[in-house]
């Protein structure tokens, strides 16, 4: 009996630790990636705006930040740059929609095909390592603590800011009109309002926080790849449902706040995925999965209920 114990102790330690060693590695990605679900919280959720271009405005950010700095270009200016980018991009998505009519969804998928292109023009290859030259992380790298304390810090004060930020906005008045207009494109147009120009500048805004995630994740994980956006839609996707879950969406605050939490807790679940033994090369089938049943759940709900009700029980 002892025999049999001892290393089912020591087994269970041991995946006990691994476990625990997961929690900042999920920490310092969940908050890096958090700006990704905030971005999409804007055109998802405020503008009801399937907007695919994510994947490629994504990559743009770490592309943008990546060329700039190992051309000498300080940090932080790469940062403004990248994000300015984003800012374009999404602009680019948005009159695409609204000035030649075409539809949302193929808007955002020629913007990703077309980004693809621009991503690998600038940065003239389809990667760039940024382990050998000095990024916005650097400084904090170089301290005498666990790297993991003023990293995860620096993404916790960045991520919460602009979630401040883009609460605060919302409640403007130009705020509250591109609420409306994904709520009721219809009737803000009746109030004056022009929605084609509201429903630009929110998906540019989308992607400006898009690309600013991009450009952090590249600094932070010491390069850039042109493949590094792939599936980023549905990881976001998955982070916002998740987070939804649990704290709900009925104010500004919950859903920007959920977008955070579910981007930390997903991170967290594809780490004791692979710790687990998930192969990495399904990480993609995995998340795909996850949306599939977080959107179909209330869909199933409903049709036992309304089965139950049918039936009189």
């Amino acid at each position: 009996m002892g025999g049999v114990s001892f290393p089912l102790f020591f087994g269970g330690r041991m995946l006990l630790e691994g476990f625990l060693r997961t929690i900042p590695i999920s920490l310092e990605q969940g908050l890096a990636y958090a700006l990704v679900a905030l971005g999409i919280v804007i055109s998802f959720r405020v503008l009801a705006f399937p907007d695919l271009t994510v994947d490629g405005s994504f990559v743009l950010g770490g592309a943008v930040v990546a060329r700039l700095i190992t051309e000498g270009w300080h940090p932080f200016t790469g940062v403004i740059t990248a994000s300015v980018a984003g800012f374009l991009a999404g602009c680019c998505t948005g009159l695409l929609n609204t000035r030649l009519k075409i539809n949302s969804l193929l808007a955002g998928i020629l913007m990703m095909i077309i980004l693809y292109s621009v991503n690998l023009r600038v940065m003239g290859r389809s990667n760039i390592q940024l382990l050998t030259v000095k990024t916005l992380l650097t400084p904090l790298e170089t301290l005498q603590v666990n790297r993991f304390i003023p990293i995860i810090l620096f993404f916790v004060a960045v991520t919460f800011l602009f979630k401040l930020a883009t609460d605060l906005y919302l409640h403007t008045q130009m705020g509250l009109a591109i609420r409306a207009t994904g709520d009721n494109e219809q009737m803000i147009r009746t109030l004056g309002a022009n929605t084609d120009n509201l429903t630009v500048f929110g998906l540019g805004l989308s992607n400006s926080f898009v690309a600013l995630s991009g450009c952090l994740v590249a600094q932070d994980q010491g390069f850039s790849d042109v493949g590094m956006g792939i599936g980023m839609i549905v990881a976001g996707l998955a982070a916002i449902i998740i987070g939804e879950t649990l704290i709900g969406k009925k104010t500004v605050e919950r859903m920007t706040l959920a977008a955070i939490v579910g981007s930390v807790i997903y991170r967290f679940i594809i780490a004791v995925g692979l710790r687990l033994g998930l192969a990495p090369t399904d990480l993609k089938l995995a998340t795909g999965i996850m949306v599939i049943i977080a959107l179909g759940l209330p869909a199933i709900r409903k049709g036992k209920q309304e089965k139950l009700r049918l039936r009189g029980v």
